[in-house]
C-alpha cells in the first residue's frame, strides 16, 4: 500500500520545478551568447553616442512677478464708492500658472525666434515649425511646493541655451509691464477726461453762483452745512450710478451685485430727495447754486485724486520679477547620457536574447500532430 502511494506521489516542485529546470538548462547552454551579446550591444551603443552631438542644458529660476500697485489700490478703496470706477484690478493677484502661459504664448515665442534667428538651426520653412522646435527645446514649469518658476533650455551651443533661458524672463518682464501699463493708461485717460469735464462744470457753477450775489436772507438759512451734505450725497449717487453701469456690462439685472447696487442707488436718491425737499421752502436761488457749486467741487477733488493715482501707477514698472538663479553657460553636457544608454541597451539585449532562446526551445519541444488514419 505504501509502495503504491509512493509511486503516485509527485516529486517536490511538480511540473513547475521541471519547467524551471528546463528554462535554466536552456539559458545555461547559451551562457556565452547571453554574456557576449549584451556586452557587444552595450559597447556598440556607447560608440554610437560618441557620434551624437552633445546637448547642453541651461536653467534659470525666479519668483513669479509681484505687483507693485498695492498702495494705489488701498488708496482707491479708501475713497469710497468712486474707487469702483478704476476697476480695482490692482489688488488682484495673478497665479503663477498664468505667467507660465504668458511665456508659452505665440507672442513670446516669436520674439525669441526672431531674436536668436532660430529658423536656421530648426531648418524651418514656416514660423510654426520654428516655434515647435523651440517648444521641444524649452521646458517651463511652476513648482508645486516652492511656487518658483523654472525655465530649462536645451541646445548644442551652451551659450545659446543660457541666452534663450534668460530671454524668457526678459520677455515675461516686458509683457507684464506692458499689460500693467496699458491698464494704468486706460484709467489715467478715463480720469483725465472726467477731470476735464468736472473742471468745466465747476467753472460754470462758480460763475452762476457769482451772478446771484449775496443777500441777508441767505445768512438765516446757513446754507454751508446743508450744501456740503447735499454735495456729498449727490457725489455718492453719481459714483453709484456709474458703478451700476459698469456691473451691467458683465452681469444681468438678476445678479446679486446688480440688485445690491440698485438698492444703494435707491437709498441715496431717497436721501437726496429728502435734502432737496427740506431746503425747497427757503425759496432762494442762492442756495441751489451754492449746492451745485459744492457738488461740482467735491467731484473735482475726487477725480483729481483718482487722476494722480492713475498717473502714479502709470509711472511704475508694474511687476517685479526677482531672479533667484540666472541661467549660466553650462560647463558640461546633459545629453547624451552615455553610461545610461549603454546599460539600458545591454539590459534590453539580454532580455531579448533570453526571450528568443526560450521561444525557440518551446517550439522544438512542441509535439508533432498525429498522422491521420
Amino acid at each position: 500500500m505504501s509502495a503504491a502511494l509512493s509511486s503516485t506521489q509527485p516529486i517536490d516542485g511538480g511540473p513547475d520545478q521541471g519547467a524551471s529546470l528546463r528554462v535554466g538548462a536552456t539559458l545555461l547552454a547559451h551562457w556565452r551568447l547571453l554574456i557576449v551579446g549584451p556586452i557587444a550591444a552595450g559597447a556598440l551603443a556607447l560608440g554610437v553616442t560618441y557620434l551624437m552631438d552633445p546637448i547642453y542644458t541651461a536653467k534659470t529660476t525666479f519668483l513669479p512677478p509681484q505687483q507693485q500697485q498695492g498702495a494705489a489700490a488701498a488708496a482707491l478703496q479708501s475713497l469710497g464708492a468712486l474707487a469702483s470706477l478704476a476697476g480695482g484690478s490692482g489688488a488682484v493677484k495673478t497665479p503663477g500658472d498664468q505667467y507660465v502661459a504668458f511665456m508659452q504664448s505665440v507672442t513670446v515665442e516669436d520674439r525669441i525666434v526672431d531674436k536668436f534667428k532660430l529658423m536656421e538651426p530648426a531648418k524651418a520653412k514656416y514660423r510654426f515649425e520654428a516655434r515647435n522646435f523651440l517648444r521641444k527645446s524649452a521646458r517651463i514649469e511652476l513648482g508645486k511646493k516652492d511656487g518658483l518658476i523654472s525655465v530649462e533650455v536645451d541646445s548644442k551651443d551652451p551659450q545659446l541655451a543660457a541666452d534663450i533661458a534668460n530671454q524668457y524672463v526678459e520677455e515675461l518682464r516686458h509683457m507684464t509691464a506692458g499689460l500693467s501699463l496699458t491698464e494704468a493708461q486706460q484709467r489715467r485717460a478715463f480720469f483725465e477726461d472726467q477731470l476735464k469735464q468736472s473742471k468745466e462744470q465747476l467753472t460754470r457753477a462758480q460763475q452762476d453762483l457769482q451772478t446771484v450775489g449775496f443777500n441777508p436772507g441767505a445768512l438765516k438759512t446757513e446754507p454751508r452745512a446743508a450744501a456740503d451734505n447735499y454735495a456729498r450725497v449727490k457725489a455718492e449717487l453719481t459714483a453709484a450710478e456709474v458703478r451700476l453701469q459698469s456691473l451691467r456690462r458683465s452681469l444681468t439685472d438678476k445678479a446679486p451685485e446688480v440688485q445690491q447696487q440698485s438698492a444703494v442707488i435707491g437709498a441715496l436718491r431717497s436721501e437726496l430727495n429728502r435734502l432737496e425737499g427740506s431746503s425747497s421752502t427757503n425759496g432762494t436761488d442762492y442756495i441751489g447754486k451754492y449746492r451745485e457749486f459744492k457738488y461740482q467741487e467735491s467731484l473735482f477733488e475726487l477725480f483729481s485724486k483718482q487722476y494722480e493715482l492713475a498717473r502714479l501707477d502709470e509711472s511704475r514698472e508694474g511687476f517685479l520679477i526677482q531672479v533667484i538663479d540666472p541661467a549660466l553657460k553650462p560647463e558640461y553636457k546633459s545629453k547624451p547620457k552615455r553610461a545610461q544608454i549603454a546599460l539600458v541597451t545591454a539590459f534590453a539585449t539580454g532580455l531579448a536574447l533570453c526571450a528568443f532562446l526560450l521561444l525557440r526551445q518551446s517550439r522544438r519541444l512542441k509535439p508533432l500532430p498525429a498522422a491521420g488514419v
